[in-house]
């Protein structure tokens, strides 16, 4: 799935575009904690989540994240739009809660970041 097409599918906001929004996103994952995300994510999963703290763009970093969807209307303060600015990360914004969101992507054919590229469970 493209950064363009999760825009679309989460009806979100863009706060900072990708430099090619055309950028394929492998997985997804929900989370608030960021030692789950640490922990279970690969590159190129895209991050939903209620958290507007810089440590969820160091993360990311950490990680090389395809980009982060804030739910629920949060948006972040400008110290985050910076620290991702100067990253190149992609920021988003949806109405949607954090189950929704995921559910909508998960609809369109975006797998977990537990789940393998086919659909099945890693072992």
């Amino acid at each position: 799935m493209r950064l363009s097409e999760v825009v679309k599918i989460l009806q979100a906001e863009v706060l900072v575009p990708a430099a090619d929004m055309e950028r394929e996103v492998l997985t997804a994952c929900g989370a608030d904690l960021m030692s789950d995300v640490l922990a279970f994510s690969k590159e190129r999963t895209l991050l939903l989540t209620g958290l507007t703290t810089p440590q969820v763009v160091r993360t990311a970093e950490i990680i090389d994240l395809a980009g982060i969807v804030f739910v629920r209307g949060k948006r972040p303060g400008p110290e985050v739009l910076e620290l991702a600015r100067a990253q190149s990360l992609p920021l988003m914004l949806t109405r949607f809660p954090m189950y929704e969101s995921c559910g909508l992507l998960f609809q369109a054919g975006l797998g977990g970041c537990m789940l393998g590229r086919g659909g099945g469970h890693e072992p």
